[in-house]
């Protein structure tokens, strides 16, 4: 077993290695789910005429896993102090 160091959680404390893990999965769903949110966009528009308030919608929630993506890369990212 590979010793992970804790993590600091910006709301306090440490994160154990469960919660470590939890968050790397839920950042792979993520990651996965912005993925394919480019393909679809990609296929929308490819064909013409496209809805393009169809598109805008998914790109704000493409926009919203980004921000959600940010989130949880920094919580397990560990401080670096300059």
């Amino acid at each position: 077993m590979a010793f992970i160091e804790p993590v600091s959680d910006p709301a306090g404390g440490d994160m154990d290695e469960v919660e470590i893990e939890q968050l790397r999965q839920r950042l792979a769903q993520l990651k996965s789910e912005h993925r394919d949110l480019d393909d679809v966009i990609a296929q929308i528009a490819e064909n013409a005429p496209f809805d393009q308030i169809q598109i805008t919608r998914l790109k704000k929630r493409k926009l919203l896993l980004k921000d959600q993506i940010l989130r949880l890369e920094s919580k397990l990212l560990p401080d670096i102090i300059a």
